[in-house]
C-alpha cells in the first residue's frame, strides 16, 4: 500500500490548524470563562465566609449585650427591691415612732390629768381637813390653830438642836437683810412678839425679823435667812397621810391576781383637849436653801 505523504501532511496540517484554532477560539475562552467562574465563586464563597463571620460576630455581640442587658436589668430589679425594702421600713419606722410619740403624750397627758386631780383633791383634803381641825381645836381647847401652830414654833426654836441652832444662828449673824417669817395667816401681834422673843432668847441677841403671809404654806410658820429654813406645819401630818393613801391605791392598781399586801392603817393625829394627851408633833424642818 503506497501511502500518499502529501495527503498525510496535508492532514497534518490541517490537524494542527484545527488544533490551534480549536484552542484559540474554543478552549481558551472556556478555560478563561472556567477560570472566571473559579473566581468568582471563590470570591462569593470568601463574601460569604466574611459575611457569616460578621453575622457571627453580630450575634456574638448581640448576645453580650444581651447577657448584659440580663444583668442591668437583675441589678436594677435588684435595687428597685431594695429600695421598695428601705422605704417601706423607714415608712414603718416612722409610723412606730409617731406611734410612739402620740402614745407618750397620751401617757403625758393622763399623768398631767391624774397628777392635776392628785393636787385638786390633796388641796381639798387639806382644806376640809384643816377647816375641822382649827374648828375642833377651837371647840376643845378653846384657842385658835394660828396660836397653837405659833406656840408650837416657838417651842421648837427654844428646843432646837445644838448643831441646827448654831447653823442657824451664824446665818442671822451673817445675814445683810431681816429674818423673814411666813406664815399661812396673818399673825397677831402677841404671836409676833412671842416669836421675837422666842428668837432673841434663843440665840441671846436681837434679831431682826420681818413677817409675811403665804398661803401656800397651809397653816404652817418658816422662818428663813441668809439661806437657811426652819419651818413647821401640819403638813407634815398630811405627808403621812399622802404617803398612806398613794400606796393603797397603788395596791390597788395592782393586778388582782396577786395577793395584795395589807397596809397597816397608820394612826392619824388625834386633835383632843389640853387636858387629854397631844399627839407627837413632827420635827422641825432645818433646810439649806
Amino acid at each position: 500500500m503506497l501511502i500518499d505523504w502529501f495527503t498525510v501532511g496535508a492532514q497534518a496540517l490541517n490537524f494542527i490548524i484545527l488544533v490551534w484554532l480549536l484552542k484559540r477560539f474554543l478552549y481558551k475562552p472556556i478555560l478563561n470563562a472556567v477560570d472566571a467562574r473559579e473566581q468568582r465563586i471563590a470570591a462569593e464563597l470568601a463574601d460569604a465566609d466574611a459575611k457569616r463571620a460578621e453575622a457571627k460576630k453580630e450575634r456574638d455581640e448581640f448576645q453580650h449585650k444581651n447577657e448584659e442587658f440580663d444583668q442591668q436589668r437583675a441589678a436594677l430589679l435588684s435595687k428597685a427591691t431594695d429600695e421598695a425594702k428601705a422605704e417601706r421600713q423607714r415608712l414603718l419606722d416612722e409610723a412606730r415612732k409617731a406611734a410612739d410619740a402620740l402614745s407618750t403624750k397620751r401617757q403625758e397627758a393622763l399623768r398631767s390629768d391624774a397628777n392635776n386631780l392628785n393636787q385638786a383633791i390633796r388641796r381639798r383634803t387639806q382644806q376640809e381637813v384643816f377647816a375641822i381641825t382649827r374648828k375642833a381645836l377651837t371647840d376643845l381647847a378653846t384657842t385658835s390653830l394660828e396660836e397653837r401652830m405659833s406656840e408650837v414654833f416657838t417651842r421648837r426654836l427654844r428646843t432646837m438642836d445644838g448643831k441646827a441652832k448654831e447653823g442657824l444662828g451664824e446665818a442671822l449673824k451673817t445675814a445683810s437683810e431681816p429674818a423673814l417669817v411666813r406664815s399661812a395667816f396673818e399673825l397677831p401681834a402677841a404671836q409676833r412678839a412671842a416669836i421675837q422673843n422666842a428668837l432673841n432668847e434663843t440665840f441671846s441677841a436681837e434679831v431682826h425679823v420681818r413677817f409675811e403671809t403665804a398661803p401656800d404654806l397651809v397653816s404652817g410658820v418658816e422662818l428663813t435667812t441668809n439661806g437657811q429654813k426652819i419651818a413647821w406645819s401640819i403638813a407634815d401630818y398630811l405627808a403621812s397621810l399622802e404617803k398612806g393613801v398613794g400606796e393603797l391605791l397603788k395596791e390597788k392598781d395592782k393586778p388582782e391576781a396577786k395577793t395584795e399586801p395589807k397596809l397597816e392603817p397608820k394612826p392619824a393625829p388625834k386633835t383632843e383637849a389640853k387636858t387629854a394627851s397631844k399627839p407627837e408633833e413632827p420635827k422641825p424642818e432645818t433646810k439649806h436653801q
